[in-house]
């Protein structure tokens, strides 16, 4: 495996217009070093004037001003009457008073619990409650959904409103149910006069957030992160990503409330000193403009969002902008294409919530195949390990495991589901619930999640293999490939497909189609259209529907309709 701290620098072939990707330098901090307040103390120190981040429609906050004013926030926080290791609502737009708040609020020792900006309704009241929060920050143009579910929240006694709109002057009202049961207060009340450092500062193992995680498995958990923690999870981002004080880091409409958004790209920016530029929501349109209008550097791409790229229409210019670097997750089938198209270099890697950043394919490495995600870092011990917890040969697939070799570089627990902490740490190993194998020469294959795996008739099926040929259709704007159960026996391949717009697609040619390209196995036996798949907000689709809605009156069945397969 190629030494990222080396001395090797990554040149980008044919692309003379672009500078080199430099190596890749880490930070090596400290364990004790290891807060937000820390970083960001160091870095308004170093970086002072710096634009720390910038947003497309005009606001900037240097390194310096957001020290100075998350230290403002700190203060008032605690003055307001927020306790250390209290959690903490937060359901705000993407904005520099985000990462104000969350700044603040680390530095303070309270834990941030951010809220997804879809939610409402019961899986909102099920957040509130589950985190026993008794304080939200919250946008006003929210405030309703609290309403909706009031008589339900068993916590909450302090609404603080926020209005994006500085012009807007909020009316400090709280609507009458709410009222009820809560106290209303301002986000102006939260910010001192006071912006020298917070004492007592918090340590490197108090918890810096509760992270609830999107749920395609079912109920969202509550992922309980120390700053440690989080730290180790944007120091893999900007390993992933080769970060470097020169870079300027597209967020591509990533969420603040996402840890993608909030850790992978502006905590990542901070520890390495590059300047990140705010996209509020995505949209294709924006994506080009914005690159170029802003000079943007490095992006980390959702692979639907890469795969809505690739199919705009091909342009002489695609590769005459200053993107140099592409974090891409998961990696598109076309990343050579991709690649060469729009003259960058391409990165992935794999990790989650709970545990960040185990295993990085860095630009200068091989991509054997879209499953890939790179070699182990070695910060975690990385093993595929079968159902009696005993590793697999080479090749074959198990379940992806992981343990920390430091202190501090994993979660702690779900928060409040000990039973279920106990399930997932068995034998002394993280396990993921994803399935993977390795190489002869170590690479990591990510295949499924565990639940997406398919067994039909003694064969294994990947979805996402399956997903990546149904997605070669012209036709298909996006799939989602998941099993079906049949008479209770027998599983078989179920896929659901949005069209490109305006356009309809015949199950019958879609086989046909599919029948050049599969073995015979994999080749869905149902079929059904829909106008969109559902997904989380980060862009994840949700299976777990998908699977409990199965088959239904308007579903296509190739043996029903008489298709024959080729062998």
């Amino acid at each position: 495996m190629p030494d990222p701290t080396g001395p090797n620098v990554l040149s980008i072939e044919g692309l003379q217009s672009k500078p080199m990707i430099k190596a890749f330098i880490p930070s090596n901090l400290p364990l004790e070093e290891r807060t937000v307040g820390q970083v960001l103390a160091r870095q308004a120190d170093r970086f002072a004037d710096k634009n720390f981040i910038e947003t497309t429609s005009g606001d900037c906050i240097s390194y310096r001003d957001m020290h100075l004013r998350s230290n403002q926030f700190a203060w008032g926080t605690a003055a307001f009457g927020i306790e250390y290791q209290e959690p903490v609502l937060v359901m705000l737009p993407d904005t520099i008073d985000y990462v104000t708040v969350w700044c603040g609020l680390a530095k303070c020792g309270a834990i941030e619990v951010p809220i997804n900006l879809a939610y409402r309704k019961s899986i909102l009241a099920r957040i509130c409650n589950d985190s026993t929060a008794k304080k939200i920050i919250i946008d006003h143009q929210y405030v309703d959904r609290l309403e909706d579910i009031a008589d339900d929240l068993e916590y909450l006694d302090c609404v603080i409103l926020y209005a994006e709109d500085r012009n807007l002057d909020s009316p400090g009202i709280l609507p009458p149910r709410l009222a009820q049961t809560c106290r209303v207060a301002r986000f102006e009340d939260l910010l001192s006069d006071t912006n020298t450092n917070f004492e007592p500062a918090p340590q490197y193992s108090d918890l810096v957030g509760i992270m609830y995680t999107s749920g395609t498995t079912g109920a969202s958990k509550g992922v309980s992160t120390t700053h440690s923690h989080s730290f180790c999870y944007a120091d893999g981002a900007a390993e992933i990503f080769y970060l470097s004080e020169e870079d300027r880091f597209y967020t591509a409409g990533l969420p603040l409330f996402h840890l993608a958004g909030q850790w992978a790209v502006c905590y990542a920016s901070m520890i390495y000193g590059a300047t990140v530029v705010l996209r509020k929501g995505y949209r294709n349109d924006y994506f080009w403009p914005d690159i170029s209008a802003h000079n943007c550097t490095v992006v980390f791409l959702l692979g639907a969002i890469a795969n809505f790229l690739w199919q705009q229409p091909t342009l002489p210019q695609d590769s005459e902008t200053p993107l140099r670097k592409v974090g891409m997750f998961p990696v598109m089938t076309e990343h050579e294409q991709f690649r060469e198209r729009f003259g960058v270099e391409i990165s992935t890697g794999y990790g989650s919530t709970e545990c960040p950043c185990p295993v990085i394919h860095h630009f200068d490495e091989p991509l054997p195949n879209n499953q890939c995600v790179g070699f182990p870092t070695g910060r975690y011990d990385v093993e595929i390990l079968d159902e009696n917890d005993q590793p697999c040969a080479t090749g074959i697939v198990g379940e992806i495991c992981t343990r920390p070799r430091a202190p501090w570089e994993i979660m702690l627990n779900y928060w409040r589901q000990p039973e279920y902490t106990a399930q997932v740490f068995r034998n002394l190993w993280y396990h993921t619930g994803d399935a993977g194998y390795r190489d002869d020469e170590g690479r990591l294959y990510f295949v499924d999640r565990l639940t997406d795996s398919m067994r039909r008739r003694g064969e294994n099926i990947s979805s996402m293999e399956v997903e990546d040929e149904v997605n070669q259709h012209p036709d298909v704007l996006e799939c989602a490939v998941f099993p079906v159960w049949v008479e209770h026996s027998e599983q078989e391949v179920m896929v659901v497909i949005t069209p490109q717009p305006g356009v309809t697609i015949e199950p019958e040619e879609l086989i046909r189609f599919l029948d050049q390209r599969m073995a015979y196995f994999m080749i869905p036996r149902y079929i059904e259209f829909t106008d969109a798949i559902p997904k989380t907000p980060t862009g994840k689709t949700e299976k777990y529907k998908l699977r409990a809605k199965g088959i239904t009156p308007r579903t296509w069945d190739r043996v029903a309709a008489g298709v024959k397969l080729s062998r």
